[in-house]
This record gives structure tokens, sequence and C-alpha cells, in this order.
């Protein structure tokens, strides 16, 4: 809820409006995991808020409810990737990455996945559910309480495909914007691509949020389509050449570049005739490249690519004057990538 919908409903509970900056500086300020935690509240008021909760109103339950904390694993880097509990008995994770003064959290939008990525551990386990907007804020939160740290950026790079949930998603963009006081140009979505959707994003963002200034990441991974397909079983129903001319409309629309993700996988995908392929596919395209070394996963065979040939893809595209930048591998002694804490404690309930 943002100040001016705490606002109406508190007069709707029949409290005077000042009430209503107070609950805003609890909740986002201070992340109060409870109505009970909130003790500049009148006591009967409390305990007349926590007994509708207790019985799952509408109008209560879902903006008190914090996430549980059932999973953490910290890398020596200092990543944090925590597992979190939502209300109705599922899990999700949110990574915080630090990097000298920055603190990025990535988040899910959805439980599971439906995109069936072969190099991802989500997409294993197929799609639960979308994620509301007040889980997709609280990892945020969360992050931020466990690493006693403000934020500086949020990526969409979590569970589950932020574009099949697009409304949530932009409204959880409003809210960190709005209520957390981030900036459009320090949050990122990326999506591996659904038909028809990228210019959607772009006029419901414009509409939703007045501009478009958030980054978009779109997964490419390969640089023709049969490659592609072979990777994300999806692509089936989406060429590359309409992937490539959706993200065209999306800059029309925007006036901001497109990012492409592209995850070096060792041996295939990561050699110079792939590297010239992708630089003739994005040639005269306002974008930028994003290398990601490959983080591996038990269910697959794929390798890590070489470091030397992590620097030859980036040279190659570079020295055909596409914007390219590599991405730092982190958190690798932590379940680093998407995915795989959550499927080692669902592992590890079924065993149990």
């Amino acid at each position: 809820m943002s100040l001016q919908d705490l606002q109406g409903w508190c007069v709707q509970q029949g409290q005077p409006g000042f009430r209503a900056k107070q609950l805003h500086d609890w909740i986002y300020d201070r992340g109060a995991r409870s109505i009970d935690a909130i003790t500049v509240l009148p006591k009967a008021w409390r305990e007349q808020l926590q007994a509708s909760a207790a019985d799952s109103s509408p109008a209560v339950g879902d903006w008190i409810g914090r996430s549980r904390e059932l999973l953490r694993s910290e890398a020596r880097d200092g990543t944090v990737k925590l597992l979190l509990g939502t209300r109705d008995g599922l899990s999700l994770e949110t990574v915080g990455i630090p990097s000298g003064d920055r603190l990025t959290v990535c988040i899910s939008s959805q439980v599971g996945c439906p995109m069936a990525c072969r190099f991802c551990a989500t997409g294993k386990g197929g799609l639960q559910r979308s994620l509301a907007v007040h889980e997709i804020v609280d990892q945020v939160l969360a992050i931020r309480e466990v690493m006693e740290r403000r934020p500086s950026h949020v990526v969409f790079m979590g569970m589950g495909e932020p574009l099949l949930n697009l409304e949530a998603v932009l409204a959880a963009i409003d809210c960190l914007c709005s209520d957390l006081g981030m900036a459009q140009r320090q949050i990122t979505v990326s999506t591996v691509g659904v038909p028809a959707a990228l210019p959607t994003l772009a006029e419901r963002a414009l509409e939703r949020l007045g501009r478009a200034q958030f980054t978009l990441a779109v997964s490419l991974h390969a640089p023709d389509q049969a490659l592609r397909q072979r990777l994300i079983p999806t692509a089936h129903a989406y060429p590359i050449e309409q992937l490539l001319e959706d993200c065209r409309r999306y800059v029309a629309i925007t006036g901001r570049r497109v990012s492409f993700e592209y995850i070096l996988l060792g041996g295939l995908n990561d050699q110079p005739r792939h590297a010239e392929a992708l630089s003739r596919l994005l040639r005269g395209f306002q974008s930028h490249v994003n290398l990601i070394p490959y983080n591996p996963i038990e269910e697959e065979d794929f390798r890590r690519p070489t470091p030397e040939a992590v620097e030859s893809f980036r040279r190659n595209l570079q020295e055909r004057r596409i914007a390219v930048s590599v991405r730092a591998s982190r958190g690798l002694d932590a379940d680093a990538a998407c995915g795989q804490l959550r499927r080692r404690q669902l592992q590890a309930s079924s065993q149990g």
C-alpha cells in the first residue's frame, strides 16, 4: 500500500489520517513484521487488526504479512541467498549481492517458472503461481533486514518470468520507487521473451509509471533460432527474428536501449563463430550485451566456460563494435544458480 492507499484505509477504519504516515514509516522504513510491533498505534486497534489477520481478512491479511525465512546460504564473497516461505506454504528465493557501495537484490516474480530453460534449476519444477505485489516488495525488505544495508539496485532475475506477472511487477516497481525511495534506473527487469509482451510492457510502464526508465534485459543466450530452442524450449513459439522486432518496438516506444543477456555455456555457445553470428544479429541495434558465465546445476551437464573463452568472446564482440560487458560470478559456493536453494529444500522435505 502507498501512503495514499493507507490514508484511505485508515479513514475506513475510523482512524485519524496521521495514522497512515505512522504505518507507512513502520512498514517501509522500519520493516515491521507485525501490526503488534507498530507500538505507536493504539493497543485496542492493534488487537483488532491482529484478530482480523488471524481470520485472513482480505482487508488486512495481505499487507501485514511478511515472509518467513526458511533457509539462508551465505557465500565467502558476502552474497546472501534467502529462501522465504509464503503465507500459503510455498517458497521463493531472493539474493543480496554486495559490491563496494552497492547492494543489489535479485528478486523473484513467481514461485517456480513455466519457461523450462534447460540451464536453470527453477524451471525444472514448473510453475506454482505468480507472486503478489507485497510478496515481491518483501524480498527487498528481507535482504535489507538480514544484511543491515539499504539496497541500491533491484533486478528481476530470480525465479519466474516477469512478463507473465506484468501488472504485479509494474506495481512493485512503483512501490519500490514511491515508498522505498529507489529510482527506476536502479531497477532491471529480465525476460526470456513472451510473444507480443514487450510492446505491452512499454505501453503499460508509461501508463502506470509515467515513464519507462528501468533497464530491460532480454535473455537471448544464442545467436540463432535452432540453438535458442535447444536451450529454451518455449522459444519454438517465439522466433528470434520476432523477438528482436519486438525489442525494436520497445526501444521506439520508450527511447531506452535493450540489454541482452547471454549465458556462456562451455563448448556450446561460446565459440568465435557464435560471437560473430551474435554481432551480425545485433548490428545497428540500440543495445548492450551482458555475458554471463554459466553457474552449473546438478540436473544438466553443461560446462562453465573457461576464462579464456569468456575473454575471447567479449573481445570478439567489442572488435565488431557491440557494447559488451561480463557479469562477475558471485556466490559460487552458496547455491549460486537460480532455484538451487529452493530445490535443495524441496528435496530435503520429500526425503524427510
